[in-house]
């Protein structure tokens, strides 16, 4: 596969190239839109917390190990500043069942900051989410603490 490097851009391009490297199951270009840094995280749904380079790297390439995910993600919400943008998504991955194809829902954080090299990933927290997870709950929220 080719092997795109991240660029830097904005925290949109970075997690556009991060879902993308993903859905192809290149390593080497999901890792380049990661922060070289050795405090960086990564938590995948009912998973321990990964810390660093490489355990994230060796996490994902388990994860490519049993194909590329056919993965997207929509429903971005953003808070920004001008060093780091915390972004909250619904992930969409379409899973082969023996009885068919079913849809999972997983409620992710991507958290980037602007470093050296551009824009880049310091986390990834992942959550099991339900069906409906992107409608938008903002009328009637309430505070929960």
């Amino acid at each position: 596969m080719k092997s795109t490097a991240a660029v830097g851009g904005r925290p949109d391009d970075i997690e556009a190239q991060f879902y993308e490297a993903l859905r192809a199951g290149d390593l080497a270009a999901l890792m380049a839109c990661w922060a070289d840094e050795d405090d960086i995280f990564c938590v995948h749904p009912g998973g321990l917390r990964l810390v660093g380079v490489a355990q994230i790297r060796a996490s994902f390439e388990a994860l490519f190990a049993r194909g590329a995910p056919q993965i997207r993600y929509e429903d971005v919400r953003r808070v920004e500043t001008l060093a780091t943008s915390v972004h909250s998504v619904v992930e969409k991955m379409t899973l082969a069942m023996p009885d068919g194809e079913a849809e999972a829902v997983v409620v992710a954080t991507n958290v980037f900051q602007k470093t050296a090299q551009g824009w880049r990933m310091v986390a990834h927290h992942a959550s099991p989410g339900a069906i409906g997870e992107a409608t938008a709950r903002t009328e009637g929220a309430q505070t929960l603490h």
